[in-house]
């Protein structure tokens, strides 16, 4: 063997060789882990970024929760927590980093200094706390004032403008999530000319 040159190699694994520059290895996507960050909004497993059509293979396939995810994530949203003071409820949702916040002036936000954004209510969750919630209702009964009945704090209800979403309280969030907040003063005092006047006020409690 002359100096400088590489001991020559066995027949097997010259053969290795070969096959590790032959046969390029599947290399699963995110099987576990964080979801694909570029998944088209209400798509299917079949739509996303490197997924094969049918058979799909094992590593495209994500769950339900990471589907979601994803495609919350495109959409340009993130997953804010929050609860009470106390701690007994808690609960997570997924809205933008720049909240839109209304200030009503009717009675009951007038007393309890009630801020708000609103979500679909797809997109919440309560963590824990059921048990603990306790609702107050007045006048038509379609807004649920929803709060701890150990601390007392309101920190989502569902507003009567959008029966069908969530009232969040911007100030009941965990620190991290929030970049900015607008707030909108709303004439609660004229509250069917108010919401009959907003342009999206109802859209926004829609997947």
């Amino acid at each position: 063997m002359e100096p400088g040159h590489p001991p020559p190699r066995s027949p097997g694994a010259i053969r290795a060789l070969f096959l590790r520059k032959s046969v390029a290895p599947l290399r699963p996507r995110r099987l576990r882990g964080s979801p694909l960050k570029n998944a088209p909004a209400g798509g299917t497993v079949r739509d996303l970024p490197g997924c094969a059509s049918e058979p799909l293979p094992v590593s495209c396939a994500l769950s339900s929760a990471q589907h979601i995810t994803a495609a919350l994530e495109y959409r340009g949203l993130v997953k804010h927590t929050g609860g009470c003071h106390c701690g007994a409820v808690r609960f997570e949702v997924w809205a933008s980093p720049d909240l839109h916040v209304f200030n009503c002036n009717c009675s009951i936000c007038t007393k309890k200094q009630n801020r708000h954004f609103i979500v679909p209510a797809s997109r919440f969750k309560l963590l824990k706390g059921a048990e603990n919630l306790t609702t107050y209702t007045f006048n038509t009964h379609r807004a649920q004032h929803t709060f701890c009945k150990t601390c007392g704090v309101q920190s989502f209800y569902t507003p009567r403008s959008n029966p069908d979403g969530y009232g969040i309280a911007p100030h009941c969030l965990d620190d991290g999530t929030v970049h900015s907040i607008v707030i909108e003063d709303i004439n609660g005092k004229e509250w069917e000319k108010a919401v009959k006047e907003h342009k999206t006020i109802k859209d926004m409690s829609k997947p």
